[in-house]
């Protein structure tokens, strides 16, 4: 029996997605094609693979089966495939990459100009997503976190900056008219601007001094998504409406330029800078290859 690698390779798409629109995402294929591709492999195969609602799609007994087995078996296909790549002057194909917002708009500027005019034809795709996600199930090469959130038997490589900050800022007429914060604990009696997590998760607030670590679950009349809505939270602060906490490099133009002044400076939490983050495969593809060692060149240079 032959089944066209790529209906199988849909099949997973699918089946990591859980949707045909989420395997569509995934992949950068049609959702109707996708499903077309599906369907011939269940008839070539003359059983069901998928189990489809309105809400989920799902493995049936026998596509858990055969995802449990084609999944290595396509991995080898396409580091097979790879080896080819490295015969070519300069890697192609694409890279797809799973990144926080924070990372998409403070990291990733200073370093993907220059690496895709290092590399014309590796095509590169940045997916910034705050939520925890398994990058392999997103479909996505790599992904960039911080410390605390890498998942474990992932091989971590630093990427920008080694060190940032937290940093708490207002308003200055938002401060003459309610006073400035000299402990942490003050910001208990102030109107605060909150995150949350796409999760639910609320941001506490962390601030350190001299040793002395405080955290603070201050309350105030605005809480935006983290990374979707944070732009909104900054324009909320600068018109007045209360105090921040965000990266300070995410901060700094409005700090410099006056519409924005820090709050507790003495206290702002100091924290390791992020990663880039990959399954440990045998063998890495060559535009995933290509950017670790870019990025690895780039941190030596600084």
């Amino acid at each position: 029996m032959k089944i066209d690698l790529g209906d199988l390779n849909a099949f997973v798409a699918v089946a990591r997605a859980g949707g045909f629109r989420e395997g569509a995402r995934a992949t950068g294929s049609s959702a109707s094609g996708l499903s077309e591709a599906v369907r011939r492999v269940e008839a070539q195969l003359g059983v069901r693979l998928l189990n489809r609602t309105t809400r989920s799609v799902v493995p049936t007994e026998a596509g858990a089966g055969l995802l449990a087995r084609l999944t290595p078996a396509l991995t080898e296909v396409d580091a097979a495939l790879d080896v080819i790549n490295r015969f070519r002057d300069k890697p192609a194909g694409a890279l797809r990459l799973n990144v926080p917002v924070s990372a998409a708009r403070l990291v990733l500027p200073a370093i993907i100009p220059a690496f895709l005019a290092a590399y014309p034809d590796i095509r590169l795709e940045i997916v910034a997503d705050d939520n925890f996600v398994d990058v392999l199930a997103a479909g996505c090469d790599a992904g960039i976190r911080y410390d605390e959130r890498l998942e474990q038997d992932m091989i971590a490589v630093p990427i920008g900056p080694r060190l940032q900050r937290f940093a708490a800022a207002a308003s200055p007429a938002y401060l003459d008219r309610h006073g400035r914060p000299d402990h942490p604990r003050d910001l208990l009696g102030h109107a605060c601007i909150r995150g949350r997590f796409a999760s639910g998760a609320m941001i506490l607030w962390e601030f350190e001094r001299d040793g002395e670590v405080v955290r603070v679950d201050p309350t105030g009349p605005l809480i935006v998504q983290v990374g979707a809505a944070t732009d909104l939270a900054v324009d909320a602060a600068i018109a007045g409406t209360g105090i921040m906490s965000l990266f300070e490099d995410w901060l700094r133009p409005h700090l410099d330029n006056g519409s924005l002044e820090p709050v507790l400076e003495p206290w702002w939490q100091q924290f390791s800078g992020p990663f880039l983050y990959y399954p440990g495969r045998r063998l890495v593809p060559a535009p995933l290859r290509a950017f670790i060692d870019f990025i690895k060149v780039s941190s030596n240079q600084r």
